[in-house]
């Protein structure tokens, strides 16, 4: 008896940090409301630094560097496109759908410093979005 007891109450946890993993999951891709804009989502970033760059690693597969709008503003890089569906996929029945679709902007705080140049690239996925610094010679 104390044993079903406790089965079911290690059943009834683990049931309950599933629920609740889902639950963060989606609010990590939940819609971000502006007043002045379309409903955004935002997309998960790494920044990493080297002696002559600042890289932004952006999780945002199916989209190509060409559709990311990515400029620096004071401090912050902000970064901006829209995720659309592959036009075959329009008519697709969708069993599961975990990708955020529709616009996207990201703010992030940049490294002290001044920067030279943006360049945007796909690696692996992701989008590559590199902030040369200012006086930092390639060679």
């Amino acid at each position: 008896m104390e044993r079903d007891i406790t089965l079911n109450w290690m059943w009834s946890e683990a049931c309950e940090t599933l629920v609740r993993a889902e639950r963060l999951h989606r609010a990590f891709f939940r819609p971000v409301r502006r007043a002045s804009r379309l409903p955004a989502w935002e997309p998960p970033v790494d920044i990493l630094e080297t002696e002559r760059e600042v890289l932004v690693l952006v999780a945002l597969p199916g989209v190509s560097a060409d559709r990311v709008e990515a400029t620096i503003e004071g401090a912050e890089l902000v970064f901006a496109g829209v995720r659309v569906l592959p036009a075959e996929l329009e008519t697709a029945v969708i069993h599961r759908m975990e990708l955020p679709q529709g616009s996207f902007e990201r703010r992030v705080r940049l490294p002290p410093g001044t920067y030279s140049a943006i360049r945007r690239s796909v690696v692996d996925g992701c989008l590559l979005i590199t902030l040369q610094k200012a006086g930092a010679f390639r060679g």
